[in-house]
């Protein structure tokens, strides 16, 4: 893989690649750490919608 990982982060721009949501896009608003160290993220949609996926399956874009 030569692909740079860019961490995930409050307000950085992602694309859902996998999962129930693949597909949709939005800005990270919330990143939680679950006690089984899952890590969760809600994401905005522009039309204003939130919802909850995992971080491993988001990548962060410009």
């Amino acid at each position: 893989m030569n692909e740079e990982t860019v961490p995930v982060a409050n307000g950085r721009h992602c694309e859902v690649i996998a999962g129930t949501h693949s597909g949709k896009t939005g800005v990270v608003q919330d990143i939680n750490t679950s006690k089984t160290g899952a890590v969760t993220i809600t994401v905005l949609q522009a039309d204003g919608v939130r919802f909850k996926t995992l971080a491993k399956n988001v990548r962060v874009t410009a």
